[in-house]
């Protein structure tokens, strides 16, 4: 007789996982999750009387290449605030307010260890974008993943009001472009910094004098996470458009925000480059077009404010703790970026 276990998959492993991780998710609920863990489907009460025409929004996304690196280093505690980040980033572009998140993780063999890690910082993440974690899926599929290996993918739900909605459609001649720092690399760009390692020799733990790390630590630095700074500004300054400058850098991601008529010109001399691009490029030999197209470049996200509301947003996002400063403007012209 053959069992399910001598298959692969442990299911009293899986709900034992389930029983250690139930105490760090709860501390992400807000009084509208009205739903246990471990149901079927989790469940989130709209308080639609604070809205006259609520609009829901949505996003997913996962980590990337980056998981191989949380992996090679057998470190997965920070891996999780760089999935919620993704998602969440992705959500206060619109102006949203994100209300809770849910997470899928897969494996060849759950490593309860490593799951949990994974989880708590799903956890964290949640709590530094004031959403709560009311779901997820744990698969195990082996023959599927090597061992050791895992995927993950991220789903969040957030609301905003239709009026105050943000997309993009008011940008106009003579908004100045507001950039705010990123944490360093976040989650793009990890395929082609995988191939530079292996093709230079380098290893994960060498300590590197450009930024002071080892290569492995300044790589897992987590994707920084924007919600609470940018709701704090929106709900103080009119803001024509947000940017999340993500895979495509930031001519591929501030276009995504534009009007038909309206042309973005960004200064790199402006832009606060991190050491880490620096370092990438001059190992790499790339060229300025390739950086800019693949990374995030010191700039995590972009903001565009009327000219006269710049100073205000200025002192409101640097109050927040946010490095923010002017790296452009938006011109009357065909739907483009510029980077000069």
């Amino acid at each position: 007789m053959i069992t399910y276990k001598d298959a692969g998959v442990d299911i009293e492993k899986a709900d034992k996982f389930l029983e250690q991780i139930k105490t760090f998710v709860k501390e992400t609920f807000d009084k509208n999750v009205i739903t246990p863990i471990g149901g079927f489907a989790g469940a989130y009460l709209l308080e639609l009387s604070k809205y006259k025409n609520p609009v829901i929004t949505s996003s997913t996304d996962g980590v990337g290449t980056k998981l191989k690196i949380a992996q090679a280093l057998d470190k997965h505690d920070t891996i999780g605030i760089d999935l919620v980040a993704m998602c969440v980033n992705d959500l206060i572009t619109t102006g949203s307010k994100p209300l809770f998140f849910l997470d899928y993780f897969a494996t060849g063999k759950l490593k309860p260890g490593t799951a949990i890690s994974v989880v708590k910082g799903i956890a964290e993440g949640c709590k530094q974008a004031e959403c709560a974690l009311i779901g997820g899926e744990t698969a195990e599929m082996p023959g599927m993943y090597k061992d050791g290996e895992y995927d993950l993918a991220g789903f969040a739900v957030g609301i905003v009001e239709k009026d105050k909605m943000i997309d993009g459609t008011k940008t106009k001649e003579g908004d100045v472009l507001i950039g705010i720092s990123s944490s360093g690399v976040h989650s793009n760009g990890y395929s082609l910094i995988r191939k530079l390692i292996e093709l230079k020799g380098y290893k994960y733990t060498d300590y590197i004098e450009d930024f002071g790390k080892t290569l492995g630590e300044e790589l897992l630095t987590p994707t920084k996470i924007y919600v609470k700074s940018i709701l704090k500004l929106i709900n103080n300054v009119n803001v024509s458009a947000i940017a999340h400058i993500t895979g495509g850098g930031i001519g591929g991601n501030l276009i995504r925000v534009l009007n038909n008529d309206t042309k973005a010109v960004i200064y790199k001399e402006k832009i606060k480059i991190l050491p880490v691009f620096k370092w990438i490029q001059k190992e790499g030999n790339i060229s300025d077009e390739e950086m800019f197209k693949t990374f995030n470049m010191g700039i995590g996200m972009i903001i565009a404010v009327d000219k006269s509301n710049v100073n205000e947003a200025l002192e409101i996002l640097n109050a927040e703790k946010q490095e923010a400063y002017i790296i452009g403007e938006l011109k009357k012209g065909e739907k483009s970026v510029e980077i000069i």
